[in-house]
């Protein structure tokens, strides 16, 4: 029997991850949508096309490349900036390969490549899945199902390509637009949440109250009395005339403290609660209005559309 030097090993390894990446390539598409080196994007479902929403520059006159040159013209379906994704139709596109998803989710240490398509052909980079973790929210109060963050090169064509592992099944979309050109990867789940919403709706439907909100500290009687959770709340500083927190008879200088069974103390974790709401649902608040606490419902609203 002939013993497997370390060369072997590295040279089955090498051969691995190289088929992976051909196994990535025909999914994973060049856009067409700005002035210089086109974007990628990924071949989701049939006919339908994912990509950074920050790397589509134009709303028109878009085409994507499939593997092997094959150019369609494209139809923006909607975008979301919230989780960075945007959502192309392509017309005869139905019999085209699309990405095979990986069925675990990863773990930190794991060998992975970043497949984009910046043009004609692909690049690729080779990185480790560095942390992972649980639902998070992004600058613009987008829900992100889960943390991948990978530790690999940010090449041309990154956002919007494929991050797979050693067998070429994609564990999610790039991106470097949502933590400051970090590595982070949209999970499936994510992607698929959007999608839905981008095609049904040409837009995700975030819910909105219509609050300007300023954190301010409680009394340490009324904090004692109540058992509230927190020593902050946040006052309602501006409501938006017509808007949800009007209609449900919310003042100037109400201090919301809890929403649900969430205390809230930072305009921020509203915002997330009430973007994450669908419109129409009813959030349970609790606010400090002349000395007391008095429960008061909020019928979330849509927010309006101000552009993308």
């Amino acid at each position: 029997m002939t013993a497997t030097s370390p060369l072997d090993h590295a040279e089955q390894l090498s051969t691995a991850f190289a088929d992976a990446a051909q196994t990535a390539a025909a999914g994973v598409v060049a856009v067409h949508a700005r002035r210089r080196i086109p974007a990628s994007g990924l071949h989701w479902r049939p006919g339908v096309v994912v990509a950074a929403h920050h790397t589509i520059r134009r709303d028109d006159d878009i085409t994507v490349v499939l593997e092997g040159g094959r150019e369609l013209k494209a139809e923006l379906a909607g975008r979301d900036s919230a989780t960075d994704l945007a959502v192309l139709r392509l017309e005869g596109a139905n019999d085209a390969p699309v990405v095979t998803r990986a069925d675990a989710a990863p773990r930190v240490g794991q060998l992975v490549l970043a497949v984009g398509r910046p043009g004609a052909t692909i690049t690729v980079a080779l990185g480790v899945i560095a942390e992972t973790g649980s639902e998070w929210r992004t600058w613009h109060g987008g829900s992100v199902d889960a943390l991948i963050r990978a530790d690999v090169a940010i090449q041309d064509g990154f956002s919007g390509g494929a991050l797979v592992d050693a067998r070429g099944r994609v564990i999610g979309l790039n991106t470097s637009g949502l933590a400051r050109a970090a590595a982070i990867a949209l999970p499936p789940v994510t992607v698929d949440r959007v999608v839905d919403q981008l095609l049904a709706h040409g837009r995700t439907r975030r819910g909105w109250l219509g609050l300007g909100l300023q954190p301010v500290r409680l009394g340490a009687d009324l904090v004692s009395r109540e058992t509230l959770a927190r020593e902050i709340g946040l006052m309602v500083v501006t409501i938006e005339p017509k808007g949800p927190a009007e209609q449900a008879g919310i003042h100037l200088g109400d201090i919301i403290v809890s929403v649900g069974d969430a205390p809230v103390s930072d305009p921020r974790e509203l915002l997330f609660l009430v973007a994450n709401a669908a419109p129409g649902s009813t959030l349970a608040a609790r606010v400090v209005r002349a000395g007391a606490l008095v429960p008061v419902p909020l019928t979330v609203g849509e927010r309006p559309r101000r552009g993308g």
